[in-house]
């Protein structure tokens, strides 16, 4: 329940903001909102920063259906506490980018994080549920591992 309802939330807010930014910010502009964060509108052919964009992206579905076909799997078997969490964030984040794919052929970026001339490749609401998502499982993992050391 946990995990469809999370999941739901993070694709709903995920394609809203990917809308606003594609409805209000032309290509490659820039809009600064704080002094080491702006919006900026880029379209990610590629996976994770971009790299990996002469794949096509058919790849990229294919690759995505399978995460998403073993995160449920795994989150539906064996997933517990805080890891219900994680899955639920990495399946929303997954299926947030795989419409993007599907629907545009791109996945929208815009959230830009800097520290001067520093920049944090741009990223969007599901990106950062993936990598929540990702943190939270390997630190119910390195907490499970503590505990089961304890016991032993």
């Amino acid at each position: 329940m946990y995990i469809s309802f999370i999941a739901f939330f993070v694709v709903i807010i995920d394609f809203l903001t990917k809308r606003v930014v594609i409805a209000k910010v032309m290509p490659y502009e820039k809009i600064n909102i704080l002094p080491f964060l702006r919006i900026v509108y880029i379209e990610n052919k590629g996976a994770a920063f971009g790299i990996f964009s002469n794949l096509g992206n058919n790849v990229f579905i294919a690759i995505s259906l399978i995460a998403i076909i073993g995160i449920i799997v795994y989150a539906v078997r064996f997933a517990k506490g805080l890891e219900i969490y994680s899955f639920s964030l990495i399946l929303g984040g997954a299926l947030g980018n795989l419409n993007d794919r599907i629907m545009l052929g791109k996945v929208i970026d815009f959230i830009d994080v800097f520290v001067g001339k520093w920049h944090w490749p741009a990223f969007n609401v599901a990106d950062s549920a993936l990598t929540i998502g990702i943190a939270l499982f390997i630190m119910s993992n390195i907490r499970h591992g503590k505990a089961k050391k304890q016991d032993t």
